[in-house]
């Protein structure tokens, strides 16, 4: 199953699958590792919703919903 990473759950596991889109956004979310195949996991979303804090490389990433939503994950 696929969705987009703003979809995540806290505590939900996955792939990355791709990157939606291109421009500079999409090229820092490479840079910071978001990369296809690279492993992922939400661990959690602030009370209001937006950001939301992954694990990814061993590294805490916040990441605003509109830019989540951009990385494709494969559960």
């Amino acid at each position: 199953m696929e969705l987009g990473l703003d979809a995540m759950a806290p505590g939900q596991r996955g792939r990355i699958a791709t990157l939606v889109g291109s421009g500079p956004m999409a090229r820092r979310l490479g840079d910071l590792g978001f990369v296809q195949g690279t492993g992922i996991t939400c661990l959690y979303r602030s009370p209001a919703g937006d950001p939301t804090a992954y694990g990814i490389r061993g590294t805490v990433i916040a990441l605003r919903k509109q830019d989540a939503a951009r990385v494709r994950v494969r559960l």
